[in-house]
């Protein structure tokens, strides 16, 4: 049996990438920089967001994800073989073994088109791994047991639930309420309040300062400037963590209520376990103050976030062929 040698996880917001014996080595945006002038490529992840806050002439970003789907398969195509070449370093000329986790909305089309691209990138050989029980892994859960284990895993485009058992979901749901979502719902919820544009880098700023799914016992606040859509000009405003936890209210109640549902599917036996082992939160989102809270008190089970929820996805996908080895389940 061989083992990865790459593990991606390639999301909506971010590609993170876990090399064998160095853990994870890239955590970047999945984004590309587009030259319209020269109709090129010109960068990816971190480069290329940061040209894209510089405003440079002519330079725009390209998304290859939303909402859990591709949107541009050959920008999908280009930004994989970039970063495997890149984590590959002067070993590129031995053709790496890679786990690929991609997000859960993709259509089996597309999937397979992103296992080709992994292929033109360079790969010996792919498994493609699912979301959730590589985040259940990298969040240190041994998933070959025959318990049941919850995970919650809230990444940029979509929110996988799942229960898991014997190395794969028993029951699992996904929808299309996660990262991207709050972000949206900040955005609308400062232009709509205080007549002001920001980016998102600040929008990210808001919601890791003050951002809230549920109500505090003390009202913080956060000071932002923007542009005023009425006159474009500077604007600096105060937000408040209660129009904050007001503004996500609706994502995060759909997560909650999408969590809830799980639960109501599942035996007993199942129930038992997961009532004595809680809830696990992996994903970018579950670092979002308070969204612990919430679930606890939607569904009175225990809530506890993954140690390094970011990555969590990429560590399970490079341990992923090592595990389901145990269980006789991979023959590359």
């Amino acid at each position: 049996m061989i083992y990865t040698d790459i593990g991606i996880d390639l999301g909506t917001s971010n590609i993170v990438i876990w090399y064998k014996g160095r853990g994870v080595i890239i955590h970047e945006p999945t984004l590309a920089a587009y030259d319209k002038e020269h109709d090129r490529l010109v960068a990816f992840g971190e480069e290329a967001r940061q040209l894209i806050l510089r405003n440079t002439s002519g330079i725009v970003a390209i998304k290859p994800f939303k909402a859990g789907t591709i949107s541009d398969y050959s920008v999908t195509e280009r930004l994989m073989r970039h970063y495997i070449q890149v984590a590959m370093g002067r070993h590129m000329f031995r053709k790496p073994y890679i786990s690929l986790c991609v997000p859960s909305g993709i259509t089996e089309v597309e999937r397979r088109a992103v296992v080709e691209a992994a292929y033109q990138a360079g790969a010996r050989d792919v498994v493609i791994v699912e979301e959730v029980v590589a985040a259940a892994i990298g969040a240190g859960i041994d998933v070959t047991k025959p318990v049941g284990n919850l995970v919650v895993d809230i990444g940029g485009g979509t929110t996988d639930i799942a229960v898991i058992s014997l190395g794969a979901p028993v029951i699992k749901d996904s929808i299309r309420v996660a990262g991207s979502d709050f972000n949206e719902a900040i955005t609308r919820a400062i232009r709509r309040d205080h007549s002001l544009f920001i980016d998102l880098e600040q929008v990210e700023q808001v919601k890791i300062k003050i951002g809230t799914a549920v109500k505090l016992p003390k009202n913080d606040t956060f000071q932002i400037t923007g542009r005023n859509v009425m006159t474009g000009l500077p604007k600096t405003v105060t937000i408040t963590s209660e129009e904050m936890c007001e503004a996500l209210h609706d994502s995060v109640t759909k997560i909650a209520d999408a969590v809830h549902g799980v639960l109501e599917r599942i035996t007993p036996e199942l129930a038992a376990d997961i009532t004595q082992r809680g809830i696990v939160l992996t994903g970018g989102g579950a670092l979002l103050t308070g969204m612990t809270t919430l679930l606890e008190e939607k569904t009175g089970i225990n809530t506890m976030v993954a140690e390094n929820p970011s990555d969590a996805v990429a560590l399970g996908t490079g341990y992923y062929t090592e595990l389901m080895d145990r269980l006789g389940r991979i023959d590359y």
